[in-house]
């Protein structure tokens, strides 16, 4: 049966069809109550094991209550059931879903395209008046201006750019490492102006702090292989706009959560070498004592 059917016949049997608040109210109390159904089913089953004979019988008619539910308030909300389930597939993709780090800047002149192989490093240095400080360099290079944590807590925030990196390679996106790299798009004054300009870095630098806000709260996400769904809704949300919307909410956590692993890297060897290669979606650490060697 299709849904659309399925939703229409259910109508026939809905009580409390009318347009009246509580009547709405009616079905949400309901869906909790056969949500609430569903798992004690299966509490049942747990319990009593194999002497819960018609426990998936039980699971079916629950459930099925359940669905009566949802097709009952989609209707008092004017929404279809194949909507509503077809936009939730696509949701679930996008959350779960990884692809390729095929380049955002293919089309522009090699000196406006962000690097896609090559070696970072992040060095540490003292500054004048002895804080600490990290330089930015690519392959060889001095790149931007050095960082300190810019707080009264020494929490390592210096070396942050190296989520800029992070983004770089494996979203094909990364306006703060344009800036950095003087790789802007200036041939294009429309892209030069809406995709690497002030605010596009601005929407970087803030989503790089989020995380890092969220990531305090999660062990710096050592030992977390996934990220909470609202920060990449708010992430979908403020990057609407920007070309890197193409990626999907699975393609910003790997982003995210290989960009931290390099961060613990780097804050506990103080510093050292991301070699990377995009094309393969790579970014390896290495100390900067194996350099030496």
């Amino acid at each position: 049966m299709e849904l659309s059917e399925y939703q229409r016949r259910s109508r026939s049997t809905d009580q409390r069809g009318g347009d009246h608040p509580q009547d709405l109210v009616v079905h949400l109390l309901g869906l909790a109550g056969e949500a609430g159904s569903v798992a004690a089913e299966y509490k049942k089953y747990l319990r009593d094991g194999d002497a819960h004979s018609w426990w998936k019988t039980r699971m079916r008619e629950e459930l099925g209550d359940t669905l009566w539910y949802v097709a009952a308030i989609c209707s008092h909300l004017e929404l279809e059931l194949d909507e509503v389930a077809t936009a939730n597939l696509e949701k679930t993709r996008d959350r779960w879903s990884v692809g390729g780090t095929e380049a955002l800047d293919g089309a522009w002149p090699p000196s406006e395209r962000l690097p896609r192989a090559g070696t970072y490093e992040l060095r540490p240095v003292v500054g004048n008046g002895g804080q600490r400080l990290v330089e930015l360099y690519f392959d060889g290079s001095r790149a931007g201006d050095p960082l300190t944590d810019a707080s009264a807590i020494q929490d390592g925030y210096r070396y942050h750019d190296v989520f800029h990196l992070s983004y770089a390679v494996l979203l094909g996106w990364s306006p703060v490492t344009r800036a950095l790299l003087k790789r802007k798009r200036r041939s294009d004054p429309v892209v030069d102006e809406g995709q690497d300009g002030g605010r596009a870095i601005v929407i970087e630098e803030g989503i790089a702090a989020l995380v890092f806000g969220y990531a305090t709260q999660h062990k710096m996400l050592e030992g977390v292989s996934r990220v909470d769904q609202k920060l990449l809704d708010t992430i979908a949300m403020v990057t609407g706009p920007l070309e890197v919307q193409v990626r999907s909410a699975g393609d910003w956590e790997r982003a995210i959560l290989r960009g931290f692993e390099l961060f613990r890297a780097l804050a506990a060897h103080d510093g050292g070498f991301i070699d990377f290669d995009a094309d393969a979606g790579t970014l390896t650490f290495r100390s900067r004592g194996a350099q030496d060697d």
